[in-house]
């Protein structure tokens, strides 16, 4: 950058890189700050040469220069002289513009000529200079270099924006931590003045305490001669046996100063800088207690000091049927051992474990000043079933009939005629021992079918078939009549309030007669309506189809009766109708939907088992997304087998669902072992019980394919049992034979028997390792005899006695060596040798034992027949009179059976 100054005819070239300086006699050399409007500020060097010039009017006036005519406002110059004679041109100081842009050169301004040479200026490169100021000419910048110094000016705004944010933001955190220190010692210092008080008070109140014990000291020699020592300013809490506490050492002396303290060996070994040692005064004391210490020390102190007691607190204690005391004591608020020492004064010693019911808790909670809720645990399970639908949202829905009968009399092979299926075929021996569920459409309806067994063993699935349906038909062999099982599905039937429709089966054959049915129905108080009554029937034949038409519109017809409804929009409750466990699909639910919509992925709860529903599938193996009412399905996705006839019900989340489970598994539990040891009793009653009656045990372990036939299977074995012996049931369950299952026969001695189930090869090895029999069957009546001849083994033989003769003694005879011998008759008739033999006198049994020989004249016989006259002698026993009655018998041990 190159300066041209006016005045006279050098030039000044000025290069950005160093700075020329003219020096001249007379003149001086300053510097000037200048500021410009963007915020920036800058320190040139000015050189000022005073000169002085005469003008007409004033000779004697200074001359100003370029310091104060061109010097910044903000700075304080020299003063300008009052009335200048002439202008002294110079190079204006320019402050650079915020958005430059190219300016022209200003023309140059000629000085009067006898003005002397303007002080020179120098300075670093600048901007180009403002338009509007006359002065030297400055040389244009370029664009590039007009760019960057905007982009420098904009980033030294943004700088000082930032660091004066900065700087505010450090002093508002300085205010805040200089406010936080003095709160700290304003808090400091009032805990210090509440702990020097407390001291004083303490100090004084011991102080009282040792005048009033001196007084009523009975000498007070003891302290005269005590010297005395100086008072120290109690640390901590002052414990009974502190210096501070002892009357003794307690003497009023003058307060001496502390000595200095020095770093001991304990100061050294400390070790490193920590909150607590920072937080340790200075003179070893530790450091201040918190106010809520403090506050409850005082009141206690005020307790003990006046023997005031401590605020009740009065709460609602809630209760369930059983609670252990600590727990009991925590909901009171109160102390275990106090609650423990309230049963020491009942007479009763008691733990805080120890669990006690509902009323004793009651009565305790109110010696104690609470008030009691009652609740049960069975209150998890409220709102989970039997919910109440408005009339508006029930639909109608199919009708649910359930097929019984006595066994063999067609009930399966007429749902396959309706169903168009062939079920009979997959069943062990012909006879169903499953009880199943389908679904038939007839004219655009639906019904639903449940198939029960109808062997005597599975009342308990007859039962629930009954329970849960809208209809039942009753299936009677036209052939073979009314039978126990057909009896007792109409008990069934009654006992649920469904209505019967009778199905006259097997009618093609020779021997039917359908009017014989309806005759014996009568006398059950089953009316048929050809008989006057209003219970439909339906003459039918499975194997060639008839009249199957019929059959299906009286169930329709009876459906519209009952006029059945549901609420489809709502979660799903229902019944299971059988459960198993499939050994790819894991535990597998039969249920019947009775009301709201099964969905996958709903959280249902079944018994005492929950679980996610997998996957939804109906009785051809078909995957559903939904199941509405009156729709059976098998589930996927529960956690265990649920038992046959429980109900199940959709719940809202996993918690509640195990909430349920835990109380139902736990309840099952308590009954468990409720009827264990009721049927065990005391050890006193267990010995008892096996000396007086001897009962035994057939231990077993039933594995079943479906939890029904278990059930069934278990029925039918208690029926078996007798005083003398019954089958204890170890463990059942369905699926497969497991190796568990084999250990635990080991260690209980029981047998294993599957029922329509086989083991795994790890059960198989185990079994035959340790000689453990394992049973197989596929038909339930098979099982029954199987385990009946077993049980009937452990029956004791029967002793039958069979009478064989009397002989009456004539003479008795004492002979030597050989003791007494009875001369008798025989006089009914006969006796023999190694028989039992009972000594009766006046109709009264004196001996009963054996006979040692039995002669006849001097011969050794087997028997004596009636009318001959022998000799007898009694093993171990003489004392025989004449006239006694010898009887004879013979001991039969049989075999009995169950």
């Amino acid at each position: 950058m190159s300066d041209t100054k006016s005045g006279d005819d050098n030039t000044l070239s000025v290069t950005p890189k160093k700075t020329l300086t003219l020096k001249r006699p007379g003149s001086e050399q300053g510097t000037v700050r200048q500021n410009f409007s963007h915020g920036r500020t800058k320190q040139v060097v000015v050189e000022t040469k005073k000169r002085k010039f005469s003008m007409p009017g004033d000779k004697h006036e200074p001359t100003p220069t370029a310091a104060t005519v061109f010097a910044p406002k903000p700075q304080p110059a020299a003063p300008a002289p009052a009335a200048p004679v002439a202008p002294v041109a110079a190079t204006p100081v320019v402050a650079a513009p915020v958005a430059p842009a190219p300016v022209a050169p200003a023309p140059v301004v000629a000085p009067p000529v006898a003005a002397a040479p303007a002080p020179v200026v120098r300075e670093t490169p600048r901007p180009a200079r403002q338009p509007e100021r006359s002065g030297m000419v400055l040389n244009s910048l370029s664009r590039s270099e007009m760019e960057a110094r905007r982009r420098a000016l904009e980033g030294s705004v943004v700088r000082e924006q930032e660091d004066r944010l900065r700087a505010v933001e450090d002093a508002r955190r300085r205010l805040e931590e200089e406010e936080r220190r003095r709160k700290e010692r304003e808090d400091s210092a009032r805990r210090q003045a509440e702990e020097e008080a407390r001291l004083k008070t303490e100090a004084e109140s011991r102080r009282r305490a040792e005048d009033e014990a001196r007084r009523r000291a009975p000498s007070a020699a003891l302290e005269a001669n005590v010297p005395d020592e100086v008072e120290a300013k109690p640390k901590g809490r002052v414990g009974p046996g502190s210096a501070a506490a002892s009357p003794i050492r307690r003497i009023a002396t003058p307060e001496v100063a502390r000595p200095a303290k020095t770093k001991t060996e304990d100061d050294r070994r400390r070790g490193k800088l920590t909150l607590n040692t920072a937080l340790t005064s200075a003179d070893g004391d530790a450091r201040s207690r918190s106010l809520s210490a403090m506050r409850r020390r005082q009141e206690k102190f005020k307790r003990a000091m006046h023997n005031e007691p401590r605020e009740k607190i009065i709460r609602e204690v809630t209760l369930p049927e059983t609670i252990t005391i600590q727990e009991l004591a925590q909901r009171m608020s109160e102390r275990a051992v106090d609650v423990v020492k309230f049963f020491m004064k009942q007479g009763q010693m008691m733990k805080p474990g120890d669990v006690i019911d509902a009323d004793t808790a009651e009565l305790i909670a109110a010696e104690f000043g609470h008030t009691v809720r009652r609740v049960a645990e069975s209150d998890i399970e409220e709102g989970l079933f039997d919910i109440a639908d408005h009339s508006a949202t029930l639909v109608t829905r199919p009708p649910v009939v359930t097929i019984m009968g006595h066994v063999d009399h067609g009930k399966t092979s007429l749902l396959d005629a309706i169903r168009q299926a062939n079920v009979v075929s997959g069943e062990a021996g012909g006879i169903t021992q499953h009880i199943g569920a389908y679904q038939v459409e007839k004219n655009g309806q639906k019904i639903t079918f449940i198939d029960t067994p109808g062997h005597a063993a599975f009342t308990a699935m007859r039962a629930r078939g009954a329970q849960a349906t809208d209809i039942a038909i009753l299936v009677v062999a036209a052939d073979d009549s009314v039978m126990p099982q057909t009896i007792e599905s109409i008990s069934h039937a009654k006992a649920a309030g469904v209505p019967i429709i009778v199905a006259i089966n097997k009618i093609d054959k020779p021997s039917a007669d359908a009017q014989k049915v309806r005759t014996e129905l009568l006398r059950h108080e089953v009316f048929v309506e050809s008989m006057g009554g209003e219970v439909l029937d339906v003459e039918v034949s499975a194997k060639n189809g008839t009249n199957l038409d019929k059959l299906l519109e009286a169930i329709l017809l009876q459906a519209e009766v009952l006029d059945l409804k549901a609420n489809p929009d709502r979660t799903a409750e229902g019944v299971v109708i059988e459960a198993k466990l499939d050994k790819g699909r894991g535990p597998v639910a039969t249920v019947l939907v009775q009301t709201g919509t099964l969905l996958p992925g709903d959280i249902l709860v079944a018994g005492d088992q929950w679980g996610r529903v997998r996957a939804l599938v109906d009785d051809r193996g078909n995957r559903l997304e939904e199941a509405p009412p009156a729709m059976p399905v098998e589930i996927l996705g529960l956690q265990g087998t649920p038992q046959a006839g429980d109900r199940f019900a959709v719940v809202n989340n996993e918690a509640r669902a195990r909430e349920i489970t835990e109380y139902r598994q736990r309840l099952a539990r308590d009954k468990a072992v409720a009827k264990h040891a009721t049927q065990r009793g005391s050890l006193e009653q267990m010995m008892t019980q096996l000396q007086s009656s001897g009962l035994k045990e057939f231990p077993l372990i039933i594995k079943g394919d479906v939890q029904g036939s278990v059930e069934a299977i278990i029925a039918a074995l208690d029926k078996l049992g007798t005083d003398e012996v019954r089958a204890r049931i170890v463990h059942s369950g369905a699926g497969a034979i497991t190796e568990s299952d084999v250990t635990l026969a080991e260690t209980s001695g029981a047998a294993i028997i599957g029922f329509n189930v086989r083991a795994n090869a790890q059960a198989r090895h185990a079994a035959e390792q340790q000689g453990i029999e394992i049973r197989y069957y596929n038909i339930i009546y098979n099982l029954v005899d199987d385990v009946k001849d077993a049980m009937s083994g452990l029956l004791s033989p029967e002793r039958r006695e069979t009478f064989i003769g009397n002989a009456e003694i004539l003479e008795v005879f004492n002979i030597t060596k050989t003791g007494k011998v009875a001369g008798c008759r025989v006089t009914e008739g006969k006796v023999e040798r190694g028989a039992g033999v009972r000594l009766i006198r006046d109709n009264v049994v004196i001996h009963e034992g054996t006979l040692k020989t039995l002669k006849r004249f001097k011969d050794e016989v087997s028997e004596v027949p009636v009318g001959q006259e022998c000799g007898m002698a009694f093993q171990n026993y003489e004392d025989m009179r004449a006239g006694d009655v010898i009887e004879c018998f013979r001991v039969e041990m049989v075999t009995r059976r169950l």
